[in-house]
């Protein structure tokens, strides 16, 4: 599966980055989200809830930052596992720019994905992968003062 957007906030691009590298702030935006928590320098281990159709799981799983490029730039590579329900691995690449009155967050999703959700249709995997996408870029938007325009900005670019 493959997803890619983007979000207009009204922060400044410093206050975006800042809020991207914080554990409590991605903890607190993330869908689902019980734990979210340093293992070392820029690393972070994850435990999320998510409900995929009829499939409920918890996952766990691992995700590093590499390719830093400050106040710039980040790619996440991670896996998780959710028992019976299968396993998800994947990356994204998120990239920050200047615009008129605040910064535009930009975001491409790869994510492959085994066992019982991987089941369940690219379909439905794609409109729930969107639907926990837009709740987290509300959160976020919240976190760093709202967004310039009250929508997620998204070229439709998701696919299975």
């Amino acid at each position: 599966m493959e997803m890619t957007g983007s979000s207009r906030l009204k922060a400044d691009r410093d206050t975006v980055w800042t809020a991207l590298n914080n554990p409590e702030v991605l903890k607190a935006c993330i869908p689902g989200c019980e734990s979210f928590e340093s293992t070392g320098e820029n690393a972070f281990e994850a435990e999320v809830g998510a409900k995929i159709g009829p499939v409920k799981a918890k996952f766990k799983g691992n995700v590093e930052l590499v390719d830093i490029v400050p106040s710039q730039s980040y790619r996440l590579v991670g896996e998780g596992t959710g028992g019976a329900a299968g396993f998800a691995k994947g990356g994204a690449t998120v990239s920050l720019s200047d615009i008129a009155g605040g910064t535009e967050l930009s975001f491409a999703v790869t994510a492959n994905m085994g066992g019982k959700i991987a089941q369940l249709g690219a379909r439905l995997m794609t409109s729930t992968a969107k639907k926990y996408a837009d709740r987290f870029f509300d959160a976020f938007a919240e976190q760093v003062g709202g967004k310039l325009e009250d929508e997620v900005a998204d070229d439709g670019g998701a696919t299975a």
